[in-house]
């Protein structure tokens, strides 16, 4: 037995949606329903564990064996449920983790011997669904639609009602006939994996990457521990708020749901002032004007709009026995460049925090004590927004050690394009944006110095123009809101295109050598270390780092321009499989995005044996002894790969007992 293809269907009452894998497996009444298997792309098998069958004990062994290749869709599902069955049925599982924590919850197979088919799929452009990826391959054996309806019938609980006799469960001798399709629907899917095999077999994922997936399984099944007190506190603070403003609003405006957009609307028409929207933006433009009862009611409305607490819900939701929250990050979460998503918490889009008295405030919100904190600070929902990531704690005897690479995107860009003058700055520790400014205005610009205020303009302009973006890219980095004139704007386009003339250049290299690749079907084009190729109806764009970005199905076709630009297959808008449309600029933002995920890989597998509890874009956070240095790992992150001679890296870091902002 060399490799075994699996599917699982389980039981449990929680609700997997909310709590991720590892708090779901901790259920009592969770529950492997049916597994079915192909061992060596054999014959298709289906336990009926629901129903007293037996796992075979040459299968248990497999699963306990790090010499057998197990694949799923999905493999953290199958890897975790089976770990946490084995347990329940007294199996010893070795330790998956080299980090010294001892407890008995962070004990999962080992992830050295599991291998992912949506993670394959998500590597090549395909979509993180089982039965997206069938449909997208054209699979003769898809995944069955009827799927869901099964799902919801046996693994999920239900209502007691009359007609089912008050039960909370459905057992498969409550509907044999539909027992009997569940288990056609488990077999299926080990079929449809087993085509997805075979289809995708001609470009597998490389080793490395495989290897990354490890360590990724590694820093999911570890986790990073709640302060649960906070989060729990923060709840109850938000609902007192909120029921505090909502009856305030319903006293000055007499309104029966004042949180109606459209009953809101009436009353601020019957006072004169008419809007067509309440978002963030109206709001705040109709504040400069109003006064009185308005003001009051406009304000009281921007403060409910932060008043979220989602994040702290999912925290409450997903929270393990051990305290920890794990299964936060999805590897190649974003397929069109490799980088890591967030799920559950979405740690990606945490509210930064900037307040002074950021541990006053989460000391007050950890003790409960609303009543100070009502006092010494005026927007208790802006507080409780800000203290989100201060929920992240170490373990005792533990400090967060967090690193981040700077302006990485930005040296990426002037390394690939050649711009000397950036990469000579970052060399010398220089400002980006100061040095920008001062290039396109040619005057010298300090931060707290001389010509100062043109900092601004050369961030706006860094921040909007690295990919192309032009007059609309630089409204929505929020250009007029810092100050700037809708008149300058092309000139603040055409002055940092001026400055940056290789960036340009290479926006221009990169989208003829693509139109060229899908038109003449070209085996071989290179661009500043850059390789494209054509095959078998796919544009593969190799990366410095030798892994490769795919781009299904190119054509050549007018853009609204009358140019030529490519069109390709990808999960686009809504997570659907559609075509989509790409360009040079936008393609260079691919490619640099990409490369800057495997610069933050390359620090996760260099610090393989160090406890990395969560990373955000381009920082890591260690779970750290407070003996480990920030200047050592700030020094092996700034090391070079060797793929990438000549890029130079810098990484700043600090140390906390929460997490933060520094």
């Amino acid at each position: 037995m060399k490799t075994i293809c699996l599917d699982i269907e389980t039981f449990s009452s929680a609700d997997l949606r909310k709590t991720g894998v590892y708090r779901y497996v901790e259920e009592p009444d969770f529950e492997i329903l049916l597994l079915s298997y192909a061992i060596d792309g054999g014959e298709i098998k289906t336990i009926d564990l629901a129903q007293g069958e037996k796992v075979p004990e040459k299968l248990i062994c497999a699963f306990l064996s790090d010499d057998v290749i197990k694949w799923a869709f999905n493999a953290q599902f199958e890897r975790v449920c089976i770990s946490e069955w084995l347990k329940r049925k007294g199996y010893v599982l070795e330790k998956s983790l080299p980090f010294g924590h001892d407890s008995e919850y962070l004990h999962y197979l080992s992830p050295t011997s599991w291998y992912c088919d949506m993670a394959w799929s998500a590597y090549l452009g395909l979509p993180l669904s089982l039965e997206g990826v069938g449909e997208v391959l054209g699979l003769d054996k898809q995944k069955l639609k009827t799927g869901k309806d099964l799902i919801r019938y046996f693994s999920l609980p239900c209502k007691a009602n009359r007609a089912n006799g008050g039960r909370t469960r459905n057992l498969p001798s409550h509907d044999p006939e539909k027992w009997a399709l569940y288990k056609s629907y488990n077999k299926r899917d080990v079929e449809t994996e087993l085509l997805i095999h075979d289809k995708l077999s001609r470009f597998p994922m490389p080793d490395k990457e495989w290897e990354i997936y490890h360590r990724d399984q590694e820093i999911n099944d570890l986790g990073i521990l709640l302060d649960k007190d906070l989060a729990k506190n923060a709840i109850r603070m938000n609902e007192a708020v909120r029921e505090e403003s909502m009856a305030k609003l319903k006293r000055i405006t007499g309104l029966e749901n004042p949180n109606s957009v459209l009953q809101l609307k009436e009353w601020l028409l019957s006072k004169g002032i008419a809007t067509e929207s309440l978002d963030k933006k109206a709001v705040k433009k109709l504040l400069k004007d109003a006064s009185g009862d308005v003001k009051e009611v406009l304000e009281t409305r921007q403060e409910l709009a932060k008043s979220s607490v989602k994040k702290y819900e999912a925290m409450r939701d997903c929270v393990c026995r051990d305290g920890r929250a794990s299964g936060l990050l999805q590897f190649y979460g974003a397929n069109r460049t490799g980088r890591f998503s967030g799920r559950l918490i979405q740690v990606q889009n945490l509210p930064r925090n900037k307040m002074e008295d950021l541990e006053l405030a989460r000391k007050l919100v950890k003790d409960g004590d609303l009543e100070s904190l009502s006092l010494l600070f005026d927007s208790i929902p802006k507080v409780l927004s800000e203290l989100i990531r201060t929920a992240f704690i170490p373990k005792k005897g533990r400090i967060f050690l967090v690193a981040d690479y700077s302006a990485i995107e930005a040296r990426v860009l002037a390394w690939l394009a050649e711009e000397t003058w950036r990469m000579a700055l970052f060399s010398e520790g220089g400002d980006i944006y100061c040095r920008s400014a001062s290039e396109m205005f040619g005057v010298p610009v300090e931060k707290h110095g001389v010509n100062a205020h043109l900092r601004q303009k050369g961030k706006i302009a860094e921040l909007a123009c690295g990919y192309g973006g032009s007059v609309g890219a630089l409204k929505a980095m929020g250009a007029l809101e810092m100050g700037l004139s809708e008149e300058e704007l092309p000139n603040l386009v055409s002055a940092w295109r001026a400055t940056n003339p290789n960036i340009v250049m290479l926006w221009q290299d990169i989208d003829r050598a693509a139109i060229a690749t899908v038109r003449e079907r070209s085996k071989k084009k290179e661009v500043k270390n850059i390789r494209f190729r054509y095959e078998s109806g796919i544009l593969i764009i190799t990366l410095p780092s030798g892994r490769e970005l795919f781009y299904a199905k190119p054509r050549i076709e007018e853009n609204r321009f009358g140019g030529e630009s490519i069109t390709y297959e990808g999960v686009g808008t809504g997570k659907r499989w559609e075509r989509i449309e790409t360009y040079g600029a936008k393609l260079v933002e691919n490619i640099v995005q990409a490369i800057s995920r495997d610069i933050l890989c390359n620090a996760l597998m260099t610090f393989k044996y160090s406890d990395i509890v969560m990373h955000v874009h381009d920082e890591i956070v260690i779970e750290a002894d407070p003996r480990m240095s920030v200047q050592a790992v700030c020094e092996q992150m700034s090391r070079t790969p060797k793929w990438a001679k000549g890029l130079k890296l810098d990484a700043d870091g600090f140390t906390c007992s929460f997490y933060q902002k520094d």
